[in-house]
């Protein structure tokens, strides 16, 4: 059989130190606690979320994880995809529009000369004889003042 035995430890036993009268003690006075207060240690923000991540799962970690990984990946084939087609777009625009633009233009002044040129003929027509029909009035119309 087994006898059990009490040890007392004397450190429990030993009077602590400090005044024994209650009335010593004010609890009641504003005391200095700047002392007791230590400044908050040094870290980051960065440092104080990652030690925030005992409180989220793991598997829900992981989840949140893969849909910001999956969400980045596509933002950054949109911008590329699109920056590919907006290079294409430019160059076909400036390979084909800028020849079209100056070719129209210059269909435009050869109109315009040829217009000056008819209105001309007409003009000189009119001053050689000016009772004669130009080409394009009908024969019984009498010439604009």
């Amino acid at each position: 059989m087994v006898k059990l035995e009490e040890v007392v430890d004397e450190e429990f036993v030993r009077e602590q130190s400090g005044p024994h009268d209650d009335d010593d003690w004010d609890t009641d006075s504003e005391s200095d606690t700047s002392s007791i207060v230590s400044a908050p240690p040094d870290e980051n923000f960065f440092e104080r979320l990652s030690a925030l991540q005992d409180m989220i799962p793991a598997s829900t970690r992981r989840s949140v994880n893969s849909k910001v990984a999956t969400v980045s990946s596509w933002f950054k084939s949109g911008l590329a995809m699109g920056g590919k087609t907006l290079w294409v777009v430019s160059t076909s625009a400036l390979l084909l529009g800028v020849p079209w633009a100056l070719a129209y233009s210059e269909e435009q002044m050869i109109v315009e000369q040829e217009r000056q040129e008819i209105m001309n003929q007409r003009a000189q027509n009119e001053f050689m004889a000016p009772g004669t029909p130009t080409p394009g009035q009908p024969q019984g119309a009498k010439p604009a003042l």
